[in-house]
């Protein structure tokens, strides 16, 4: 049963046209009564329905305004226009909107009723067709997933007109940014593009085109020339963002699902080189996968320092910046999850708690899941953020005193260090001063000590190739058994276990 909206200005032919039919039996409910467009609106997306008949002049908001609206949000609904202006202008207006009647006051019910039947087949005939397309899109994705037998080949070889065994084929995938893109411009853009001579499509929803060359006259070169020839004229025209990614060309449709499949790995490379460009495997097979450096250990110190814009902006030098024109995809992905699990470990360190923090796995998530660079860097600013603020905020509980302390250690945790010459430092008691720390920070001065050293010689482990005794002198432990005692009482494990788990 499809839904229904009444709007109308006057009470009494409201409840007229509420009450002329029997809804029921047209297989319709009525579940809004509007008196104005801007209610109307409201309710609509409280509860969206399949069919609006509206009158045209109305306080507040006139019905063509609401068209307007509610056909921005969604091209499907269906619409009935009422008037007692029997004016062309308002006729033009509804008809280049796609209204389905323009209906003169006094209503007449015959009318009415003939319309709406005929609106509630059209939309169970737009429902078919969409149910038709999902079908079809299933099956060209069993298709190009390869899993499709030789015997169903011939089926996709004639969709696409691909009956040459030898033939010279080019496949690419066109991707386009959603932000703002309504669904009748990517209708007007496969239209135009189904006008090219040597092109065959097939449309894969919700983001993609899947785009086949067939002009046997062209080399991968000047295939991927089209290609991006293509894409200018397509932005230009429609002023719609694309990229591009061409896969090796094939021979035959046999060969079309490996093509496809190569285009579609390629896609992550959207990332590094925005949208507006047209890349191929040709370009991308020398690029390396060596790691991007990060300085854990600084961008660490920012963080605990509070150095809210030092932090954002060594994360802006590293995404923005430090990215070579020859850095593969991997080795960015590579870099940003080192960096997310680099805060994960902080928030568990220092026991931060916020409802605004996202999970890694949901941090992740959003890594792999942004276009570009952009969308990394702002998911890492508000983890950031987040984080000093709640350093911050836990700092707040501890005294004067107790804070210098802590930043004193963990500017200056090489340095032999104890509880008594920072006592005289400061002007107190050392027993007090001990007193006072372990209340407030939960542990002793020297395991808070221990636990920072242990903590950066774990990161120096897991992340450089260091030797475990230059590791041990690095954060102050010219002893390297003592070291070795400190740690495991620390972690559980030996500094050379951790490693060997690391297989360095």
């Amino acid at each position: 049963m499809k839904k229904v909206m009444i709007v109308e200005d006057e009470e009494l032919i409201l409840q007229g046209i509420r009450n002329i039919l029997d809804w029921e039996s047209l297989d319709l409910e009525v579940v809004h009564m509007a008196h104005d467009g801007a209610e109307a609106l409201e309710m609509w997306e409280r509860e969206p329905v399949h069919i609006v008949v509206t009158d045209i002049s109305m306080p507040v908001m006139d019905g063509l305004e609401l068209l307007h609206k509610i056909r921005e949000k969604e091209e499907q609904v269906r619409f009935i226009i009422l008037t007692g202006y029997d004016e062309f202008a308002y006729a033009r207006e509804a008809i280049r909107l796609e209204v389905e009647n323009y209906i003169l006051k006094p209503i007449n019910e015959e009318e009415l009723e003939r319309q709406l039947r005929e609106t509630v087949e059209k939309l169970d005939e737009m429902d078919k067709k969409k149910i038709q397309y999902i079908d079809e899109k299933t099956q060209w994705m069993h298709f190009l997933s390869g899993r499709t037998g030789a015997e169903e080949y011939r089926q996709f070889a004639k969709l696409l007109d691909l009956f040459a065994d030898h033939g010279n084929y080019y496949a690419a995938l066109m991707k386009w940014n959603m932000n703002g893109l309504k669904e009748k411009k990517i209708t007007d853009v496969i239209v135009e593009l189904k006008q090219e001579k040597y092109l065959k499509i097939v449309h894969l929803p919700p983001d993609s085109l899947l785009m086949v060359l067939t002009d046997q006259t062209v080399d991968e070169m000047q295939a991927q020339e089209y290609f991006s020839e293509l894409q200018n004229s397509v932005e230009s025209r429609f002023n719609v963002m694309t990229f591009i990614c061409m896969g090796p060309g094939f021979q035959s449709i046999a060969q079309l699902p490996e093509s496809y499949q190569t285009a579609r790995k390629l896609q992550k490379y959207l990332i590094l080189e925005g949208y507006g460009t047209c890349i191929s495997q040709r370009q991308i097979q020398d690029r390396t996968a060596e790691s991007l450096s990060m300085d854990e250990e600084q961008f660490r110190r920012f963080i605990l320092k509070k150095e809210t814009e030092a932090a954002l902006g060594y994360m802006e030098d590293l995404f923005l910046n430090q990215i070579r024109g020859d850095a593969s995809a991997g080795s960015l992905y590579q870099m940003a999850i080192k960096m997310a699990m680099l805060l994960q470990d902080i928030k568990k360190e220092y026991k931060l708690k916020s409802s605004n923090f996202q999970e890694l796995t949901d941090l992740i998530e959003t890594i792999f899941r942004a276009e570009d660079i952009h969308g990394i860097k702002t998911a890492f600013i508000s983890e950031i953020t987040e984080i000093i603020a709640c350093i911050h905020e836990e700092d707040s509980q501890y005294t004067p005193v107790v804070r210098q302390i802590i930043a004193e250690v963990q500017q200056n945790y090489k340095e032999d260090m104890n509880l008594k010459t920072l006592a005289y430092k400061y002007h107190m008691n050392a027993s007090y001063l001990g007193q006072i720390f372990q209340k407030e920070v939960g542990c002793s001065f020297a395991r808070y000590l221990s636990n920072t050293k242990n903590e950066i010689a774990k990161d120096l482990i897991l992340n450089t190739n260091m030797k475990i005794n230059d590791i041990a002198r690095q954060v102050g432990y010219p002893d390297t058994s003592y070291f070795y005692r400190k740690f495991k009482q620390c972690y559980g494990v030996s500094p050379a276990s951790l490693r060997e788990m690391k297989k360095y």
